[in-house]
């Protein structure tokens, strides 16, 4: 029970540390820091989709007649319930410039914080599932990687926090106002994580699809924000050569331990 709590609370830590640079940094994080950052969070998360998720979901359903048919049907519900919430709120790229008018400090703060948080629910989602998977001894889901996963979520979860923190600064909040809010932006991680491994029970049924739905949520995050973060700009090469890393660590992890 310790390792899974240490698993849960992995991701909400990242975001804790990352909005503690509030008080330490002047400005944000340096260019070439943050995609490095991004890149290595984004090679361990393609990395955790496939073999801590897609890899056991298709296993979990070997015996079906289709195989295949729940991890491909989790994963592309995963990718399009996070274009859904990406429509439906602001994205955080742009939140912060989408408010006008009286109060306009407080507006975009507010958009910002709702539009991380919202995003980070997936993200929780894909822990609990994992360690949902088992505790119900599903699959071959090892523990070690199910814990990388979490740490490579963590890693993303640092530049978040001070994506958070650091506007809130500019917007004219107190350093410890604008440190609660980046912290309070990870809140609902370990709350959406725990509430999915409370309910394994209901869930075990529907593990594999819960699992590649995590890899699509997961996917999408990488796809639609880390990788272009990473690229962006100078010092691309970062990004990219942290990104291999990423991959190469969770791979070899994941599958010596599992």
């Amino acid at each position: 029970m310790t390792g899974i709590a240490i698993g849960l609370i992995l991701p909400f830590a990242g975001t804790i540390l990352g909005s503690v640079t509030v008080f330490l940094l002047k400005d944000n994080l340096a260019p070439g820091t943050q995609k490095a950052l991004n890149g290595f969070a984004s090679g361990v998360m393609i990395a955790a989709s496939i073999w801590s998720l897609l890899i056991p979901s298709m296993e979990m359903t070997a015996d079906f007649f289709l195989p295949w048919l729940p991890a491909a049907a989790g994963f592309l519900i995963g990718i399009f319930f996070l274009l859904f919430l990406d429509k439906v709120i602001p994205h955080f790229h742009a939140a912060a410039s989408r408010a006008e008018g009286p109060n306009a400090d407080f507006k975009k703060a507010t958009m910002l914080f709702l539009a991380v948080t919202i995003h980070n629910i997936p993200e929780g989602m894909a822990v609990g599932a994992v360690f949902a998977g088992l505790i119900a001894e599903q699959g071959s889901i090892p523990f070690v990687g199910a814990l990388i996963l979490s740490l490579g979520i963590a890693i993303q979860n640092f530049p978040e926090g001070a994506i958070v923190s650091a506007p809130m600064r500019q917007f004219g909040f107190s350093k410890f106002k604008a440190f609660l809010f980046g912290t309070a932006s990870g809140v609902v991680e370990p709350v959406a994580a725990l509430l999915t491994i409370l309910l394994t029970a209901v869930l075990v049924p529907v593990i594999p699809v819960l699992l590649a739905f995590a890899a699509g949520a997961m996917m999408y995050v990488v796809i639609e924000d880390l990788i272009p973060d990473s690229q962006q700009g100078p010092h691309s090469d970062a990004g990219t050569i942290s990104a291999a890393c990423g991959f190469v660590l969770m791979m070899v992890l994941d599958v010596a331990f599992g």
